[in-house]
């Protein structure tokens, strides 16, 4: 099993999901940001919209599951949730967001946690190689109360519960992220 590792980044997001917070207005929010692959060096611009906010009882759904019955059974139900909104580079028809969560940060800001999972092609479920079993995509961003900020994406990754502790994490979140740089929230008309 590979290399556990926990980043202050990855589970001050997780706690605001596990924390909660009913900020769940009904307004579509839109994000653009500059989207750095660690690994590959490859960089580009993504597009980030959510149509609604998760509600709490969604939120209390996921996380019930997680704990009781780990990260296989999450996938099915966070499949069966509604689409929240997606995100895309350009000219690409994007990717569904199943879970969209936010909660104010301390300095009049905010952070932004997304949750979904992979597309999985014909291929890769055929041949179930080692990719398989990172079924989740997980976005974290950070804005100051101006809408700007910096965050983390990580298209492929395996969730990991701690049901006593009541704690969840990303395995290898820091080592794999593809880093946002430049996020901004676009101005509401």
């Amino acid at each position: 099993m590979p290399r556990l590792f926990q980043a202050t980044f990855t589970a001050a997001a997780l706690a605001v999901v596990l924390a909660g917070s009913d900020l769940t207005a009904q307004t579509k929010e839109r994000f653009s940001a500059a989207a750095i692959n660690m690994n590959r060096g490859a960089a580009g611009q993504i597009e980030i919209v959510v149509d609604r906010w998760s509600t709490k009882a969604e939120r209390d759904k996921l996380m019930g599951v997680l704990m009781k019955d780990g990260p296989d059974k999450l996938l099915d139900v966070l499949q069966d949730l509604p689409r929240v909104g997606y995100f895309r580079s350009p000219n690409s028809i994007g990717i569904d967001i199943h879970f969209a969560w936010h909660v104010p940060g301390e300095d009049g800001g905010e952070r932004v946690v997304l949750f979904t999972d992979r597309r999985i092609g014909f291929w890769e479920a055929a041949n179930r190689p080692r990719s398989i079993d990172y079924p989740f995509t997980f976005i974290e961003m950070r804005l100051n109360r101006d809408g700007e900020g910096e965050g983390k994406l990580s298209l492929a990754t395996k969730i990991i519960a701690d049901p006593e502790g009541g704690t969840v994490t990303l395995e290898n979140y820091s080592i794999q992220p593809v880093m946002l740089n430049n996020v901004k929230r676009s101005k509401k008309k």
